[in-house]
Parts: C-alpha cells; structure tokens; sequence
C-alpha cells in the first residue's frame, strides 16, 4: 500500500502542470465546443447577523415602499407598503449609498426586496432555518441549500467549506473563534450540521498546507492517513461481526468519517501545484482579532478556495449578535445596534445608521472578491460569470426575525441562467404575485443545474391560497 502511494506521488509531480492547468483546458475545451453552460459554477453565500435593513436598497428615482411617505419614517416588520411588482434595470437608476461600492458591477448586480420566509421560528436568527426553510433554529432537520448545491457542484476535496467568527447566538463579549466552531447555519442532512472554521491561520493551513509543506511532508502525510485506514479497515470486519442494530450502523458512519478524511487528502493531492499557486500570503492579519481583519481574512481565504478548486461552494459568517465593530468607533454589539433604530450609538450614529455601515463593510469585501474573479478568465467570460456571491441574513430584514421581507444582494452571474442587473420588489407579503425565499432557492438550484421539485422547504400556511410554486420567473433566464 505504501508503494502505491510512493508510485501516485511520482505520477503526480510528473503531471503535476497538467493537473494545475485542469481548470484552464477545460474552460479552453468548453469554448472550443461552444459549451459555455458546462463550466464551473460556483456559489458564496455571506449570512450576516440582524437582518439587512431594507430601506436603504432601493435605488434612487424609485418610490420607496418601506418608508411612511408621510413622516419618511421607516416601516416595521411586514416592512412594504402595498403596490405591484417592480421589476426595474439597475442601469437606469444610481445606486443608494450602501451598494456603493457595487457601483463598477451594476450590470451583475440584482437586488431583491419583500420575499418571505414565514411559519418556522426564530427571534433573532432562524438559524438552520435560514438556508433550509425548515422550523429548524437549533438541531438541523433537512440539508441546507449550500450543502445541496455543493454535493451537485464540487469535485475538489470539500463539498462545501464554511467560515465564522463564532459559533455562539448571543455571546456575553466577543471573542473570535480559534478553531472549529457550529454556528447553527449549514447541515448536509438531518442531524448532519456542517462545522465552520473560525481561525483564518487554521483555515489556511487545512485549506492551503500545500503551499507551505514539502512533498516528503504531503506524502508522509497521505501515507500515515492511508496506512491508518488500511489498519481499520481490516481491524473493522472482526468489530462488526460482533455488532448489530443500530451500533452497526452507527459503527459503519464512524467509518466513514475516517475515509472522508482520507479522501480529502488524496484530492488536495491531486491539486498540490493549484493550491500552491493559489494559495493567498500568509500574514500577521490571519491572527487579527477585530471584526473586520478577521472578515478580510475570511473573504481572501474563501476566495483563493475557490479559485483553486479546493470547493466550489463557501459559505461565510462575517458576524453575530455579539460581534462589536470597535474599528468603527463602536461599542455597542451587533444584538445592541439592532434595538437602536433611531436613537444613537456610542460613535454617534443612529442605529440605522451604524448598521448600514456595518453592511458597507461587508459590502467591501465582497466587492474586492468579485473584482478578483472578474480578473481570472473563464471561457468567453471570466470567473465572475459563472459566481454568483449571495448577501443574505440569518433573520430576513429585521433585528427580530418575523420574515415578512428577507432582502437579497445577488453579484456575478451563474452562466448567463440569472437575470442581472435588476431591481426586484414583490408585492406585500400575502398579496397576489408575492413570493418566497423558497421560489428564490429553487431559482439558484435551477440555475446550477440542478432537478428541483415544485417547492421548496416548509410551506407557509398562511399562504396557502398563493401560487408558489417554482423559480421566481422575473430572475430566470428563457
């Protein structure tokens, strides 16, 4: 056994340039077959605490349905006033001043206000709810929309890969994560929830420790896992003779775990020469401990990930309720800004006001991603075309989580299947030609390629007399 590993390793140092031009032949080979719809496709989701306020999304030159026309004052929880569908072209409006920083890619950005995600609970975060639109706030009951897309997209070593600042809902103070940490979000299946990495430095090495170690060091290191699973595997067939029921079974996914790992490692092996040219730099800032040093690490790491095939689905947790952003001049935590609204915060702000920076800062670094994908060229395209970067929250657009409007950020593109470029506004929740979250999912499942049913999570109840069914057809393509 340990040969065959010897002989893989000399095998892959001598196609080891193949290997890391893979992803360049196959875009070279798919424009020469006229195939653009078979390149990768690639998805990150960035959930932030407390809601994205949704006042401040709606373009300039548009009636802004969340505010009283009257006082200017904005609206609560079931958030829009009462009108039809807007379906408008970004181009035609400037952007408010929160997507600012979106402003060079206008033309592959779509906002989308007033879906819902009612009938499961969660006060401040719906937490495993949010991205399986199941009443599942604490214990996963259904896999989520980016283990989905990910078990159908990846072929690199993980199917997704997650990143937080913390595992914790409402912490006393804050203190970043410095290894493994649950932040109640993805889940592969019931009672499967996925484990986010918290420390960038960790998450380098897990992700790019090819880039730092010797061959001597990867080779020992697949030889150790593989003689390890050798040991069990054979040590397994006596343990199991003597098991039966659920201890079998329970018995056969321990195994498994062990041969995810070692699965794992032989795939990072196969893209040894990617990761190390993909790899980002190494620095001091991967040890920073202030919100956002640790959100830029993030969003670097999560980026060069991507690029290098490592996945083809990240999903980041910039912050939660007890995260303060003292770098803005805040003392106040995420939970205290949300209760603000318009009274002030330490720095002075309102609390609309800081948290709209908050957003901006986020905003940021998805934009520095974006402007790194549209860089890489992909196809007739680039890398952005076939990304799209999703700007969500845990609790839809208010501190406390009623999901009567969950607003959206959608930048890049998924192979020309999105309509981009758009401002979309669905009617009032329980109106006709309203929509869910649910009809947004099953679009961005469409749009990977993937078979869907008619639904998609826990219907609402209260909307039973609504046509719900399918994708939003204002965000398809054909």
């Amino acid at each position: 056994m340990i040969y065959k590993r010897r002989q893989f390793f000399r095998n892959l140092s001598l196609g080891g340039s193949a290997l890391a031009l893979a992803p360049f032949l196959q875009s070279v080979r798919v424009h020469g077959a006229g195939n653009e719809a078979a390149l990768p496709k690639r998805f990150v989701f960035v959930v932030k605490s407390s809601g994205i306020d949704k006042f401040n999304l709606v373009p300039e030159g548009l009636e802004n349905h969340f505010v009283n026309p009257e006082d200017g004052k904005k609206l609560g929880n079931r958030g829009r006033r009462e009108g039809p569908l807007v379906n408008v072209a970004l181009a035609d409006h400037k952007l408010p001043e929160k997507l600012a920083a979106l402003e060079m890619f206008k033309d592959r950005l779509t906002v989308i206000q007033s879906l819902s995600g009612v009938g499961f609970r969660g006060n401040h975060t719906k937490g495993f709810g949010t991205l399986s639109l199941h009443d599942s706030e604490k214990v996963a009951i259904a896999p989520t929309l980016d283990c989905l897309l990910g078990q159908h997209l990846s072929t690199g070593p993980y199917p997704m890969y997650g990143m937080a600042m913390n595992g914790q809902l409402l912490e006393g103070g804050w203190k970043p994560e410095d290894s493994y940490c649950y932040p109640n979000l993805s889940a592969y299946a019931a009672a499967k929830p996925v484990a986010y990495q918290g420390s960038p430095q960790k998450a380098f090495l897990e992700l790019f420790g090819a880039a730092v170690a010797t061959p001597e060091q990867l080779e020992k290191k697949i030889a150790l896992n593989g003689n390890l699973m050798d040991f069990l595997s054979e040590d397994a067939r006596r343990v199991e003779k003597q098991l039966s029921g659920d201890d079998k079974e329970r018995f056969a996914q321990y195994m498994d775990s062990f041969d995810s790992l070692r699965k794992i490692e032989e795939k990072k092996a196969g893209l040894t020469d990617r990761i190390q040219k993909h790899a980002p730099e190494r620095t001091d800032r991967f040890d920073s401990t202030t919100p956002s040093g640790r959100i830029e690490s993030h969003f670097e790491i999560a980026s060069a990930a991507l690029i290098a095939g490592l996945t083809n689905v990240i999903t980041l947790r910039p912050d939660t309720l007890g995260v303060k952003y003292s770098e803005l001049g805040l003392s106040n935590s995420v939970h205290a800004l949300g209760h603000l609204q318009d009274n002030k915060a330490s720095n002075g702000w309102t609390g609309h006001q800081a948290r709209m920076e908050v957003e901006k800062l986020h905003l940021k670094q998805i934009a520095k991603m974006a402007k790194k994908f549209a860089g890489i060229p992909e196809g007739n395209g680039s890398m952005l075309d076939n990304t799209i970067i999703v700007y969500m929250s845990c609790s839809s657009g208010d501190h406390h989580c009623a999901g009567h409007d969950w607003p959206t950020i959608l930048l890049g593109g998924m192979g020309k299947k999105l309509k981009m470029g758009r401002y979309l506004e669905y009617p009032k929740y329980g109106s006709k030609g309203h929509r869910t979250v649910g009809n947004f999912y099953l679009s961005l499942m469409q749009a990977a390629g993937m078979k869907t049913s008619e639904t998609f999570g826990q219907p609402d109840a209260n909307l039973k007399d609504l046509d719900l069914k399918g994708p939003l057809q204002e965000l398809m393509v054909g």
